[in-house]
């Protein structure tokens, strides 16, 4: 009998193990990082290891092009980690899985993340939860603040429009002998913001894409400020195709007194500037619909290949949590989705005054991005629709196509980037 029950003893031991270890199941993040997300990020996993015993979670830190080109790979072989760090969120939706059931508080994540959680599901009526914004980032604009004080020109105020800022910036150029005024970067997304201010709408109302004046009115400014010798013309003409071209290189040398970039690049200029000139970050310009530029952001994912879907969904509710998310937003000098952070602001001991301050106005102009730009970050197939613009807009800077040509282009091949992501 001692016998006996020493085998059921031992098989319920193992019986057990089994089941601890099933409960508190390894989970593999897959994170990249731009300064010192994956750093930040590895501290919080140990706070939550240490609130939570025997919990594991295993950091693989990988370069940005591994997530952008292997992932997508991996998930369609039903391979690869359990949680994500992604930035194209909408494209790779499919591959979610809904963590609703394993939050502790659903209202929490809807009144604060309300507004981007819509940008993780994968059709009409979801109401599924499957990670959060990391970090929020909105596109807008850096000016040369010396360059301005050389020309004794006073800076357009917050509601400024783009015409006004376009004369203001040409007169500083002229006065300092700076090759251009202006440049945006290269890129479909930076380009949206300035076109739903001009009143572009994107879709129409039955959510199908649609090119309307707004657009148009976009290109044909953006066409002719290069032509008049406003916009810098090797940043967009300098390349072809839809390759991206940012503008930091140029306004880091002193060759532009206003570029169009994001919140992004605020610790690479606080970092290459250094004191070689005062810059600022200045709200985004007015058109005649809105003042906004285009949110955008890295998200926490939660992915279908997992075993494990309530640790994730517990880890994931962890780093959603207040604290934490002020905690990353505070040491990776970033903008947080999580609206009663945002609310109550963050200090970034880190950041440099310059930095600061910028880090200051892109926080509050989230409260001016328009509608449709949410709706077209949102937009599953976004990506497909950003790259035409790119093409298309150069082909008419160098004149190779009128203006109307290049959005009767934009168009089509929107329409045909969309079908060909659908299949």
């Amino acid at each position: 009998m001692k016998r006996l029950s020493g085998i059921l003893n031992t098989a319920v031991g193992i019986a057990l193990m089994g089941l601890a270890s099933t409960a508190l199941a390894d989970i593999r993040v897959m994170c990249y990082q731009d300064g010192n997300e994956c750093e930040v990020t590895a501290d919080l996993i140990k706070r939550y290891e240490a609130q939570n015993p025997g919990a594991r979670v295993i950091l693989d830190t990988v370069p940005y092009k591994t997530v952008v080109e292997q992932l997508p790979i991996q998930l369609a072989a039903g391979q690869g980690p359990d949680i994500a760090r992604v930035a194209e969120i909408g494209g790779l939706s499919k591959n979610y899985i809904d963590i609703a059931p394993y939050v502790k508080d659903r209202k929490y994540w809807e009144d604060n993340f309300g507004s981007t959680l819509p940008w993780m599901r994968n059709k009409a009526g979801d109401k599924g939860i499957y990670g959060f914004l990391s970090q929020l980032t909105m596109t807008g604009p850096f000016v040369n603040k010396t360059l301005f004080e050389q020309a004794k020109i006073p800076l357009p105020g917050p509601k400024a429009t783009w015409d006004e800022w376009a004369d203001a910036a040409r007169k500083v150029a002229k006065a300092t002998q700076t090759p251009a005024a202006m440049a945006w970067d290269r890129s479909g997304h930076r380009f949206a913001g300035p076109a739903v201010s001009f009143g572009a709408k994107i879709f129409d109302a039955k959510g199908n894409v649609a090119l309307d004046d707004g657009y148009k009115t976009a290109v044909g400014k953006f066409v002719a400020w290069h032509k008049d010798g406003t916009m810098l013309k090797d940043v967009w003409g300098g390349s072809g195709g839809s390759s991206y071209a940012d503008t930091v290189g140029e306004f880091k040398n002193g060759r532009l007194v206003m570029i169009l970039s994001g919140s992004w690049q605020i610790n690479r200029m606080q970092k290459e500037i250094g004191n070689a000139f005062d810059w600022v970050a200045v709200p985004n310009p007015c058109g005649p619909a809105a003042c906004s530029g285009m949110p955008g952001g890295s998200a926490w994912v939660a992915l279908k290949t997992t075993k494990s879907p309530k640790e994730v969904g517990r880890f994931l509710d962890f780093m959603a949590q207040e604290a934490q998310v002020a905690e990353f937003a505070s040491r990776t000098n970033s903008i947080p989705a999580h609206a009663g952070v945002a609310k109550k602001g963050v200090a970034y001991p880190s950041a440099g005054p310059a930095a600061q301050a910028a880090l200051g106005v892109f926080t509050s102009g989230t409260a001016t991005l328009a509608p449709a730009a949410y709706a077209l970050q949102g937009y599953k197939y976004n990506r497909a629709l950003m790259l035409p613009t790119v093409t298309r807009v150069t082909q008419a800077i160098v004149g190779e196509i009128s203006v109307d040509e290049a959005v009767t282009k934009i168009g089509a091949d929107m329409a045909e980037a969309v079908k060909q992501a659908e299949k």
